[in-house]
């Protein structure tokens, strides 16, 4: 058998390339939880596990999965066959409520091992990708209308994003609206513009809001409501001329299911993390596909780790109408990965080698962990 000999958590912390700016937090460093699982047959794998500005999105923070991972995680699944990750993710499921980030990057690690151990792409052991690249947009964020025309245009020129999502819900509605459209304009016909208001708006400030947008040429408005307000977000879905998107409310299957037969969205932002792992991110891709609810990958703005797990993930959807928000790594000063994740004309590459198909830097890992002594906690197999 080959069994799991050990399990290592590292916080990162890595700088941001400007301020990026949410309706609950700005953040200019991304705290990064890295997981490694290592085997007995010499074989070890990796998962990441990000949130956006700690606690201030949600119920966990880097911190907290790196806690649960060594207290809980850990001591079941040290000694246990490798070779099995959809089991050994069942167990943690009915030992450990919730955690979903946690379960991600410990799911994200079993199936990179497994990857490497029988020469397959992780993709391939979720049933197959259909596209090897995937069309990526940039948000901006930087709450500047003009610094952000200009890191639009500027992301145009290189040919690496023609589509934006701005970071609204700090300011009044029609300030918010303004500055959309004050970007849209600015970009015309070259660059398409969606906005995130990250559950900022009533449901009377989301009717305002939506019907300005819809005058702005804004073709998506992702969570502009609380993710508890099912039944505003579907009364809001059934009037706006603007796509409504759900991310926030979406936790993985059994949510994406209410959500579908509730009407209460026309898009799911898929996240890998919300959705308790990889199996389950593909797992809300299908009732959305089976409810007819269009799909977008979405982002916690992880690193190289995590960006290309989710693109494992995504490359298997059978549509993706638009698109992925996968730049996280683009986001940090510094590549977490020794061969950067392929950016250009207006997508990503999906990496082909087994596993995930990636190598981590481990001179920045070092450089970047948060320990100062560069310890950290590794549960090991007596």
């Amino acid at each position: 058998m080959t069994r799991i000999d050990q399990i290592e958590t590292i916080l990162l912390d890595v700088p941001t390339i400007r301020p990026h700016v949410l309706a609950m937090a700005t953040m200019n460093v991304q705290v990064i939880c890295l997981v490694r699982i290592r085997c007995s047959d010499g074989s070890e794998g990796v998962g990441e596990a990000t949130t956006i500005g700690g606690l201030a999105y949600g119920p966990e923070a880097p911190e907290t999965i790196k806690l649960a991972i060594d207290t809980y995680f850990a001591p079941l699944l040290v000694g246990r066959d490798a070779t099995r990750p959809a089991e050994l993710m069942a167990m943690l499921d009915k030992a450990i409520v919730g955690n979903n980030f946690a379960k991600c990057a410990v799911e994200t690690a079993l199936l990179d091992a497994q990857g490497k151990r029988c020469g397959l792409a992780v993709s391939e052991l979720l049933g197959g990708r259909v596209r090897d690249r995937l069309p990526v947009l940039w948000t901006l964020a930087s709450g500047n209308t003009a610094t952000d025309i200009e890191e639009a245009e500027r992301m145009i020129d290189l040919r690496r994003h023609d589509t934006f999502k701005l970071k609204i819900g700090k300011r009044s509605v029609r300030d918010d609206v303004a500055h959309v459209a004050a970007i849209k304009k600015a970009l015309g016909d070259r660059g398409s513009v969606r906005v995130d208001v990250n559950m900022a708006w009533t449901e009377v400030q989301a009717r305002e809001g939506l019907a300005m947008l819809a005058d702005a040429d804004c073709e998506l408005c992702e969570q502009p409501i609380h993710r508890s307000n099912r039944e505003g977000m579907a009364r809001l879905s059934a009037r706006s001329a603007v796509p409504i998107m759900a991310d926030e409310a979406l936790t993985g299957p059994a949510s994406a299911f209410d959500y579908a037969r509730s009407g209460a969205a026309d898009v799911f932002a898929v996240k890998v993390e919300q959705s308790g792992g990889l199996r389950a991110a593909c797992g809300v891709a299908r009732i959305a596909e089976a409810a007819g609810v269009a799909l977008y990958g979405g982002t916690m703005l992880e690193g190289g780790v995590g960006t290309v797990a989710s693109a494992h993930a995504f490359a298997t959807f059978s549509s993706l109408a638009f698109g992925t928000e996968l730049f996280g790594p683009l986001l940090l000063t510094e590549e977490l990965l020794t061969t950067p994740v392929d950016y250009s004309d207006f997508s990503l590459a999906v990496p082909a080698g087994p596993g995930l198909g990636i190598e981590i830097d481990e001179d920045r890992i070092a450089r970047f962990r948060r320990d100062a002594d560069r310890k950290t906690v590794a549960i090991t197999a007596s």
